[in-house]
């Protein structure tokens, strides 16, 4: 029976698996979040979670994680109708000095934690909002608490955001005193009628002015911001946006496509308008022109670094932060409705100005919402992320986390190869250029059944 069993197998045709087809992905630009940078999703963190997480910090220290800090700098000159951060524009000096108090205030409790206390960061930075609103004096009073705190002594990168419009030559010079290494200007575009359109704040001239000044005072690197497809950019008007940012000669640039999630004024317009479909490009033409300014750098020796990023020199040119936030370093965030990564737990801060000033002046941390993932969940955060760069070692992650990807993630890897998206490496598991484009699209396919419904923050 047996060998006529073998037989009877050894003469019967398999059929080969039939690969995926590619899916129709949405062409136009509606409401809601598209890109991923956290997982599991910001609307799966809860308030229940928050014991545990405090509790959290009364345990010493992961050994081998490095700590980053990030504080949340939520003033703006004005509201960009895109922007989905919690930001204010009419904060006056005694309101910024109450939340610089509080700022450090928080600083203070996290620093006496079995957790953090006497540890020394390894990464600095300031985002909102935007940090470069603040006055020299406020941002000397603000940096010296947290050094006072954590000490800086072995800082590798301090990053900082700014908006050319806020910045003089002396504010500038006083940001790269405070021990900054990476300037981050907001450009987004250098066309004056789209800034004006989308509501920035700023104009062309101001970018010229402080870029100069930037340069001639020495910043070890700079970074300038760009967005595709906003309101009213047109095909030769991006053309012209890439040459002016390939004249710069930043040494490094960071491209998005335009997203419009539900916090924004151009959704609020759309909501009052019955509109479904935002007025700004769709998501082919924003890939096509991010992959065109891509080619146009790459042109004159810069190295695509990531599914946004390109820079002039890999060997020189690092990004700390991204580094840290992608491979689970302890992230400590600070400042009105700010997320962190500590002790393997996610939070997030009071979402409000008034609550969080509240809290930190009761003597409590303002966490707002937490979640502690589980072993899988930060398995696919942490590949889901690292993917963004372009490729993952399938051998480093198998040594951290003691599994395979190839195996943990076997049919959607499979699913990305059929659609083209993949490349072959044997250990490095590649995104092609087509897929980087649209990566946070194709992160879906990793996500828990669970975390597929619902909106993402």
């Amino acid at each position: 029976m047996r060998s006529d069993r073998n037989e009877f197998m050894s003469t019967t045709t398999v059929e080969p698996p039939v690969p995926a087809p590619k899916p129709v992905f949405q062409k136009e630009t509606t409401a809601g979040n598209y890109f991923v940078s956290n997982y599991p999703p910001f609307a799966f963190w809860k308030k229940e979670a928050i014991p545990d997480f405090l509790a959290s910090l009364d345990q010493p220290p992961r050994p081998g994680v490095p700590l980053g800090l990030y504080t949340h700098i939520p003033f703006c000159r004005k509201r960009c109708h895109f922007c989905y951060f919690r930001v204010y524009t009419d904060k006056d000096a005694g309101a910024i000095r109450g939340y610089l108090d509080a700022v450090l205030k928080e600083f203070a409790v996290y620093a006496a934690k079995p957790f953090i206390g006497g540890r020394k960061p390894k990464f600095v930075y300031f985002g909102g909002g935007t940090p470069s609103y603040l006055s020299p004096d406020q941002l000397k009073f603000l940096t010296d608490g947290m050094k006072a705190l954590l000490p800086w002594d072995e800082v590798e990168e301090v990053t900082f955001e700014a908006e050319p419009g806020t910045l003089t030559d002396h504010k500038l010079q006083a940001i790269r005193d405070l021990g900054v290494t990476r300037l981050s200007l907001g450009i987004e575009h250098f066309d004056d009628h789209i800034l004006e359109i989308n509501g920035r704040a700023h104009r062309s001239k101001e970018i010229a002015r402080a870029y100069a000044f930037a340069r001639e005072i020495g910043f070890p690197q700079i970074n300038i911001d760009l967005i595709a497809g906003m309101v009213e950019e047109t095909e030769d008007k991006w053309k012209e946006a890439v040459a002016k940012a390939v004249a710069l000669q930043p040494d490094s640039v960071t491209i998005y496509q335009m997203e419009v999630p539900y916090n924004t004024g151009i959704f609020k317009q759309m909501k009052a308008e019955g509109k479904l479909v935002a007025p700004v490009a769709d998501w082919e033409t924003k890939r096509r022109w991010v992959d065109y300014a891509f080619g146009e750098f790459e042109k004159v020796g810069y190295t695509m670094t990531s599914t946004t990023t390109v820079v002039k020199d890999p060997a020189k040119v690092k990004f700390v932060y991204r580094e840290g936030l992608f491979s689970g370093a302890d992230i400590m965030s600070v400042g009105v409705a700010s997320f962190g990564h500590l002790n393997g737990m996610h939070y997030q801060n009071q979402h409000d100005f008034d609550p969080y000033v509240e809290a930190v002046n009761a003597g409590q941390l303002p966490v707002y919402r937490a979640l502690t993932p589980t072993w899988e969940e930060h398995y696919i955060r942490e590949f889901m992320l690292q993917l963004k760069l372009g490729s993952v070692s399938a051998e480093k992650f198998t040594r951290k986390f003691g599994k395979d990807p190839r195996e943990q993630f076997a049919k959607p890897l499979q699913r990305l190869k059929d659609w083209g998206f993949l490349t072959n490496g044997g250990d490095r598991i590649g995104v092609t250029r087509e897929g980087l484009l649209q990566i946070d699209r194709l992160l879906h396919e990793f996500f828990k059944p669970e975390h597929e419904t619902g909106r993402y923050a």
